[in-house]
Formats: structure tokens, C-alpha cells, sequence
């Protein structure tokens, strides 16, 4: 029989937020919440796949002390709602997120934007579909223990020969498509459970991050995490995001255990964003905002507030 999954504390004590309705571009509903201060500086949090806002647990609470912090369920995951088969796309992605900025910003007010693995993905197909709205919309961004593109060449799992890489990769691909799109049968949990803590926290993690992140994965609807799933193997796997309009300063935080998106992932992009703000490399797996959030937190912090200065001395 399963054991019990262990309690992770940050969740068990996340503060209220203020809901706020949003619904994207083909009218799907995006369960968003506001926290902290209603007249205080906004930053948009973006999370990753078969995930919730709830993993931005520790950064809500740290954040909304001094900020307004903004975070959303993607469609298919959370409260959102789980639309048809057809309307999942890293267009559908990108419209999400303006979606929410344009329902939670003032006219003219601009915000720093932070997305964790998918929600890293989220922000860059934002600026390549939106290139006008970054900088109506963004301070600046950040983009952790994400990549933009070849999704699955780096994946450390399984390691095999170079001469069959390529079988790797196509066999990673449709490991991941079944894995989010099956149902969590009672004989299959705890091998799902081992892969999913395995892929997603580094080897010195807290159990209770690897139970709370397992949780989130099992409480995603199976329609939702699958669809995301096949949208990310089959639009990324042999190709980049291009990060020309991604203009604004850009904090990059990558992990060295992360199996999931290694830290070369980070590297890349560090390398090829424009306005590089900083390149953070930290230890622990893939869940950095919960592996090593008081390390995440003050580099969120130090972003938001040089880009608060140098929008008031522009």
C-alpha cells in the first residue's frame, strides 16, 4: 500500500489571495489570484508543467510582503479550466500569460515576470508572439530551471551512447506524452511517483518537496498534463525559441543536479538573451523554487528592485 504523503509546510500555511477572473484568447478561464498589497509593485508568476500556483508557495509568501504577486494556473492545470484537445499550443501559451497581464495591470504599468520551467517557456513564446507587448508590459523577467528548445537532447535520466541519442530522445518523448497523459491507476503510483521525483527534485531534496511535487502532478487533470506534454515534445524537441525581442534585463537561474533541463539549458540561454541582467547557477534538481527558495527569493528581489530604479532614473 502507498504510504501517506508527507506535508510540505509552505502550502499548508500559503496566505489568501484576492481571485481575479481571466480568460484567454478562445475564452478559456485561467484561475488567477492576487497577493499582497493592492497598490504595490506587480510581479506575474509563471509555473511549470503538471504543476499549480501553489508551487510558488515560498516566493508568494516572501514576496507578497513588499510586492503584489500575480500567479496563474495554466490551462489544463489548477483551477483553470481544461479545454478541448486542439487548444493547447505554445500560441495558446503565450496568449495565457498576456491574458493575465492584461486583465491584472494598469494601463502603463509594467511588471517583472518570473516563470519556472514551462512557465520560462510561456514568457519567451510571449516575447516572440508579442514582441510590442514586453515592453509595455515587462520591467524584466526571469527565467528558472527552463530552456528554449531541444527539450529532450539533454535529458540526464538515462544515460546511452552517443550513436543512439537519437532513439533516446524519441523514446524520451513518448515516455513523457504517456506519462502525463495516464491515469494514475492504483498498481502505478508508486513507480510514477519514483519517476516524477527522480525527473523533477534534485538527489538531497526534502521528501516533502518530492511528495508536494508529485501531488501536484497527480491532482493535474490527465487531459491537461498530456496536452501540454505532446505540445512541448513535438514544438521543441528539435528546435530553439528565438530571444531577440526578449529585451528587457533577464535573470537566468539554472540547477547542476537538474535531470529534467539540465544546466546547459540555462547556459544557452543565458548566452543568447539580449539584456542578460544575471546568470545564477544554484545546487539542488529542478525545483529550484522549492529546493533552494531563500537563494531564488533574493535574486527575484535584487531584479525587481534595480528594475524599479532604472525605470525611475529613465
Amino acid at each position: 500500500m502507498p504510504r501517506r504523503l508527507l506535508p510540505y509546510a509552505p502550502v499548508e500555511t500559503l496566505p489568501k489571495g484576492m481571485p481575479v477572473l481571466v480568460r484567454s484568447s478562445d475564452g478559456t478561464r485561467l484561475h488567477t489570484e492576487v497577493f499582497g498589497p493592492a497598490d504595490g509593485y506587480p510581479i506575474v508568476l509563471a509555473h511549470g508543467i503538471t504543476c499549480a500556483m501553489r508551487v510558488w508557495a515560498n516566493q508568494i509568501a516572501d514576496l507578497s510582503t513588499d510586492y503584489r504577486v500575480i500567479a496563474y494556473d495554466h490551462r489544463g492545470h489548477g483551477r483553470s479550466a481544461v479545454p478541448k484537445r486542439g487548444r493547447y499550443s505554445l500560441d495558446f501559451l503565450a496568449a495565457d500569460l498576456d491574458a493575465v497581464l492584461d486583465a491584472t495591470l494598469a494601463p502603463g504599468e509594467r511588471a517583472t515576470i518570473a516563470g519556472h520551467s514551462m512557465g520560462g517557456i510561456a514568457i519567451q513564446a510571449w516575447s516572440q508572439r508579442y514582441p510590442a507587448r514586453v515592453r509595455r508590459c515587462a520591467d524584466a523577467v526571469a527565467l528558472i530551471n527552463t530552456t528554449s528548445g531541444e527539450i529532450l537532447h539533454h535529458v540526464n535520466f538515462l544515460p546511452v551512447p552517443r550513436a543512439l541519442a537519437a532513439g533516446r530522445v524519441k523514446a524520451g518523448g513518448q515516455l513523457l506524452k504517456r506519462l502525463g497523459s495516464a491515469p494514475l491507476l492504483p498498481g502505478s503510483v508508486q513507480q510514477s511517483r519514483r519517476l516524477v521525483s527522480t525527473l523533477a527534485v534534485g538527489p538531497n531534496a526534502d521528501p516533502a518537496i518530492a511528495d508536494f511535487v508529485f501531488d501536484l502532478f497527480a491532482k493535474t487533470p490527465p487531459a491537461g498534463r498530456g496536452a501540454w506534454a505532446r505540445v512541448l515534445v513535438d514544438s521543441m524537441s528539435s528546435r530553439h525559441l528565438r530571444l531577440t525581442n526578449l529585451t528587457v534585463p533577464t535573470l537566468v537561474i539554472g540547477s547542476r543536479q537538474d535531470r529534467l533541463l539540465p544546466i546547459r539549458a540555462s547556459r544557452r540561454i543565458a548566452a543568447d538573451v539580449p539584456n542578460l541582467a544575471s546568470f545564477v547557477e544554484l545546487d539542488g534538481g529542478h525545483c529550484a523554487i522549492l529546493e533552494r527558495p531563500d537563494e531564488v527569493n533574493a535574486h527575484l528581489r535584487n531584479l525587481i528592485e534595480t528594475a524599479r530604479e532604472t525605470r525611475l532614473s529613465s
